[in-house]
């Protein structure tokens, strides 16, 4: 029979209704009144940055922890890695932390680079002697050269990131906690972080990635878990966790949905000839908007016009959306995305960023409308989105959206790496030795 601290020890992280409470004071002067216990009177309003939150995660997991700026999760990095204590409830952490978290936590700005590293060490637990071993590994991935001898305050943001990037993950840690500090630097810089964040994961290092790029999550992570408000909203896999993301984004997301009901209480209604009837319909799409107007149908046509959901590679095919209007909506803009098996974004464009104006749709009417384009994607199976969004007042607006509603199948004879054909001609020429 496995015992409750058995199963716990299957676990990096725990987190049992964590809460974090701060006072909000009118001013300096309430402040010191309730420092010192100067008034009965209650001077300060609570604000809690975090509510009642509650997740684990497995040793060896790679777990995302995305949501809206001001949703707590940079509160709730700081909590684990032991920077804040919590008004309320637990956590519990085995093993050893490395965190990166905003640009200079955890360094002195008066220290060099190298004084930098052997004070991060002394406070992970590693003597002199050890971090003398480890340094020259760093040093060797940060690649800052004689600029490690300089106080940190003389870097830049690039220099700074490589540096930390290069101690937090150079320490063997047992858990890597990284807060959108991959943002910084180059190309270059982020390739070599994320290999290297692939090493040490199929070496059993549990990680916990803070991003608001949703591709690397897809990519990278085994669960992810959504916050909204200081409260986790749901956990789950990548692919669908990014969709309520998205959700929350343009506030279409209903907390009262059910794991299953992913639609959101729409559903697709498929007419018997419609241009959709004739395509392989996701059964687990996400449909939401403010109804506004609707998208009413849709279809995948070849050079020929034809309505299919198999394309040829290399020839030329239409996405076509027909749209009808509830009210006025001034510059609807129409859009397509195409996504692979795993939910990463692969292309996709709008009526916007092709510069195609649309000043006004009234009431009542419908609109058909064709994207053309070549098949240069490689063969393989992809899902198709669709969506009638704008601006109201301001603020982006979702009239209607049809996410992964549809396959489409690219046939192909020859696939060349990665996911696109750039259609390359090719030449060979031989030249006399000079």
């Amino acid at each position: 029979m496995v015992t409750e601290r058995q199963a716990m020890s299957e676990y990096a992280i725990n987190v049992e209704h964590i809460s974090k409470r701060y006072r909000l004071y009118r001013g300096k002067a309430d402040r010191l009144k309730d420092a010192l216990h100067l008034s009965r009177k209650k001077s300060y309003e609570e604000f809690y940055a975090l509510s009642d939150v509650n997740f684990s995660v497995k040793k060896g997991e790679t777990v995302g922890l995305i949501g809206t700026n001001g949703a707590g999760k940079s509160t709730l990095l700081k909590l684990l890695t032991g920077v804040l204590t919590p008004s309320e409830g637990q956590i519990e952490v085995n093993g050893k932390v490395s965190a990166l978290l905003e640009l200079g936590a955890g360094f002195n700005s008066e220290y060099t680079g190298l004084e930098n590293i052997y004070f991060n060490g002394t406070l992970m637990g590693y003597t002199r002697e050890q971090m003398e071993k480890k340094v020259p590994e760093i040093l060797d991935f940060a690649g800052i050269g004689d600029y490690i001898y300089q106080p940190v305050k003389t870097y830049s943001s690039g220099m700074f990131a490589r540096l930390a990037f290069a101690l937090a993950i150079n320490v063997e840690p047992d858990i890597l906690v990284v807060d959108e500090a991959l943002s910084v630097g180059d190309i270059y810089f982020q390739s070599r972080c994320f290999k290297k964040m692939d090493d040490i994961k199929r070496g059993g290092t549990t990680i916990l990635l803070v991003t608001h790029d949703m591709s690397s999550v897809i990519k990278y992570c085994d669960k992810v878990v959504v916050m909204n408000h200081g409260r986790v909203v749901r956990e789950g896999s990548p692919k669908q966790m990014v969709d309520i993301y998205k959700k929350i984004l343009v506030n279409q997301y209903d907390e009262n949905e059910e794991d299953g009901d992913r639609s959101a209480g729409k559903a697709l209604a498929v007419e018997e000839g419609s241009w959709m009837s004739h395509l392989s319909l996701n059964d687990e799409n996400v449909l939401y908007g403010n109804g506004k107007a609707e998208i009413v149908d849709f279809g995948f046509f070849d050079e020929s016009g034809r309505i299919t959901g198999m394309i040829l590679k290399k020839s030329v095919f239409s996405f076509k959306v027909k749209v009808k209007f509830f009210e006025d909506i001034e510059y609807p803009i129409f859009t397509y995305t195409v996504k692979n098996a795993k939910g990463a974004e692969i292309t996709g464009t709008n009526t916007m960023f092709e510069k195609v104006d649309f000043p006004l749709a009234k009431k009542g009417e419908q609109y058909v409308v064709t994207f053309t384009q070549k098949a240069l994607l490689q063969g393989g199976e992809y899902l198709v989105s669709f969506g009638c969004t704008g601006y109201e007042n301001g603020q982006f607006t979702v009239y209607d959206r049809h996410y992964d509603v549809a396959n489409l199948t690219i046939v192909s004879e020859q696939n060349t790496v990665g996911t696109f054909d750039m259609d390359s001609g090719v030449t060979v020429e031989r030249v006399e030795d000079d």
